[in-house]
């Protein structure tokens, strides 16, 4: 399966979260088991032999590409929180919104100096949380090896927003 027979198994949906917003939906990618496997395979196979020691992974739906991707590459998963959601002590970093400001946080525990980490989510937007989650990596004193996503619309340069590390996307929008 290649990346075009990829964007066929993502719903777009218009006007959603508001007017004038296409909306690219992975539920329909993760309900296809071929497809699923097939994405999880392309990014797995580009990482296996990466010197990594974690997959951060980005609150919600990165939880799922995270945690199958730490699965294929036999690595520990860190989950990325909105502010309030982990039980321990945690490390925050904001990011601005369209509409104002959010937090996210990881447990102060979790990444040790010198860990060399993978972030993962299912979309590069504007990048401002991958951009916040960069924050977060650098107070606990990790190294980041790579930003990785499933889709990357690329109009809203989120790219631009987590220079200079390097970013990869298995889908692209223009």
């Amino acid at each position: 399966m290649e990346e075009f027979d990829l964007k066929k198994a993502i719903r777009e949906i218009p006007d959603f979260p508001k007017k004038g917003i296409l909306f690219y939906d992975i539920t329909t990618l993760l309900q296809d088991a071929k497809a699923f496997q097939r994405t999880i395979d392309i990014l797995g196979n580009r990482y296996i032999g990466n010197d990594i020691d974690r997959i951060l992974a980005i609150d919600a739906r990165g939880f799922i590409i995270g945690s199958a991707l730490a699965y294929k590459l036999g690595k520990g998963i860190v989950l990325v929180r909105k502010k309030g959601k982990l039980p321990y002590r945690t490390v925050r970093a904001s990011y601005k919104l369209e509409y104002g400001v959010d937090e996210i946080e990881i447990h102060r525990d979790a990444i040790k100096r010198g860990d060399r980490v993978l972030i993962v989510d299912d979309l590069l937007a504007t990048g401002g949380t991958a951009s916040a989650v960069i924050q977060l990596v650098r107070k606990a004193g990790g190294k980041i090896v790579e930003c990785a996503f499933v889709i990357e619309l690329l109009g809203l340069k989120g790219r631009d927003r987590i220079k200079p590390y390097p970013a990869f996307s298995l889908i692209q929008y223009r």
